[in-house]
């Protein structure tokens, strides 16, 4: 299966640098995956390209018209099969890798709706977006950023993309614990030492180490990823030792 991602936005340049660079660019190459960048202005019908409007009601700021965003969505979603309409917004549930893995996994392609200014239209979210999305609980200037967060993170997740697929596996967060540090040459840098366990050769003291320190950084620093996580029974006691000072 192909996935693929259609963004719908006022700026379709901003995503040209991160389409074209790394593992991305060498993906597209392959066509292991597709995206296509739309600009909203193409449905707009007046000499002005005009996509925005005051707000019913007053206020300070501009609007999306629900014209243009009606039919440029209409217009890409008649070549999806098995597709899903998100709109970037800071009244979305809040992204995390679950979710990145069941977006990858339930839709063929994704169409992601970027806004700007005071939003879009509510017409439009209410008949045409299946789902808001936000990245965090902080204000950005626009859809963008949010669009860029969201398919990097699913796009990674996709078989052919990142080389070794135990990179994806034991990475932050996906073991429900934030990551262990890493260490490369030299072994001696500025009087700090790489850790000897990492330098013995003895892969089950290796991933035991590594276990430990990523069960201290995450009880230090997110706590709250560790009340959330399915753990198994062994895991269970390596926390308590750890909580206990053991």
């Amino acid at each position: 299966m192909i996935h693929s991602f259609d963004i719908l936005t006022i700026f379709p340049r901003f995503f040209d640098s991160y389409l074209s660079e790394s593992l991305v660019e060498k993906a597209l190459a392959r066509k292991i995956f597709e995206v296509r960048v739309h600009d909203l202005r193409h449905w707009a019908h007046d000499k002005h390209k005009t996509v925005d409007d005051l707000a019913y009601g007053g206020g300070p700021g501009m609007v999306f018209r629900a014209e243009p965003l009606f039919e440029g969505i209409e217009e890409i979603k008649k070549n999806h099969r098995k597709g899903r309409v998100i709109y970037l917004s800071c009244q979305g549930a809040l992204f995390n890798q679950q979710k990145a893995k069941s977006l990858l996994h339930d839709y063929e392609e994704i169409l992601l709706v970027c806004g700007r200014y005071e939003g879009i239209d509510h017409r439009v979210i209410e008949s045409c977006v299946d789902e808001e999305i936000s990245i965090g609980d902080y204000i950005l200037a626009g859809g963008e950023v949010p669009a860029l967060v969201l398919m990097d993170s699913l796009i990674r997740l996709i078989p052919g993309v990142v080389g070794k697929a135990q990179s994806l596996e034991e990475e932050s967060i996906e073991w429900g614990l934030l990551e262990y540090p890493h260490y490369t040459r030299p072994e001696n840098f500025k009087g700090r030492e790489v850790p000897a366990v990492l330098l013995s050769g003895n892969h089950a003291q290796i991933r035991r180490w590594r276990l430990q320190k990523a069960l201290e950084t995450t009880l230090q620093r997110r706590p709250d990823l560790l009340k959330a996580a399915d753990f198994s029974s062994d895991l269970r006691k390596e926390i308590e030792k750890l909580k206990s000072g053991c």
